[in-house]
């Protein structure tokens, strides 16, 4: 039997039912986390939530428990589900309120959450992805993880449509991230990745890796790039909770290029390994 998190229970998944008021129904009203799983232990736990808290804070949200209380029901959910190897998915609407764009402070915020098991794709992280290259269409406060997307959903779909897994988003000739990685450049043993500010969500993942890449002395520089200077890139490589680090073999769409798998990335997907395996 399969369970899920619904508001102040753990419940098996077919007696869940959302509110038809919700407000992230409505209106994408609300946040959400993904968190990875290895060997039964929830990755990078505590960085996750400060995230959360952070986007309900940014929202004007309040928490219907304290964090604590949070992460211990998103552990007792993974061991109910006897998850080993996968994720949790934790959301938290702001909550049940008639259909009104002026929300109420005084409504009880709604958190829903279940699990999956699920392997890395070993495949990807080995012989690359490719990306196609749009224009970023986002509001300006992609810092906040809300589960309003249409955007990344948008340029996911867009992608896909022309053979690629993965979207690469640009504001003009400023290439900011994916529609749910973070893109990293390699030039002449230099990473680069766009600054964490409100046009990128700062990745966990991506937080993970400038600090890996730093273990390793490669040299990390936090500043956006061009289209142009992408153009003349040696490596590409993405990151995502579910992805972990995956290299970009080919780039779409607005610009053309083909590339292969680097030293750097794989230096990287080695460290990354070594880490979650320990």
């Amino acid at each position: 039997m399969e369970y899920v998190w619904l508001k102040d229970k753990i419940v098996p998944r077919q007696e869940a039912f959302i509110h038809f008021d919700d407000r992230g129904y409505y209106f994408g009203d609300g946040i959400y986390e993904v968190i990875q799983v290895y060997n039964g232990q929830p990755f990078l736990f505590h960085e996750h939530f400060e995230r959360f808290l952070r986007s309900a804070q940014e929202l004007d949200m309040s928490l219907p428990f304290s964090i604590n209380e949070i992460k211990e029901n998103t552990r007792l959910l993974l061991q109910k589900n006897e998850i080993n190897n996968g994720y949790a998915y934790i959301q938290m609407t702001r909550g049940e309120q008639v259909r009104d764009h002026l929300y109420s402070r005084d409504i009880c915020p709604v958190i829903t959450a279940f699990t999956k098991e699920a392997e890395v794709p070993a495949d990807k992280q080995k012989s690359g992805i490719s990306l196609w290259a749009a224009e970023d269409i986002r509001w300006l406060r992609c810092d906040i993880k809300t589960i309003n997307l249409l955007g990344n959903v948008l340029a996911k779909r867009k992608a896909e449509d022309n053979h690629c897994e993965e979207a690469l988003q640009h504001r003009g000739h400023t290439v900011t991230e994916g529609s749910s990685t973070n893109i990293f450049m390699v030039k002449k043993g230099v990473i680069y990745t766009h600054p964490a500010n409100h046009l990128i969500l700062n990745g966990i993942t991506r937080q993970n890796v400038v600090n890996l890449a730093k273990n390793e002395r490669f040299p990390v520089y936090e500043e956006a790039f061009s289209l142009e200077e992408i153009m003349d890139a040696d490596e590409i490589f993405v990151t995502s909770t579910t992805l972990e680090i995956v290299p970009v073999v080919n780039i779409k769409g607005s610009i053309e290029i083909s590339l292969q798998p680097g030293t750097v990335t794989r230096k990287l997907q080695q460290a990354f390994k070594e880490q979650t395996s320990a």
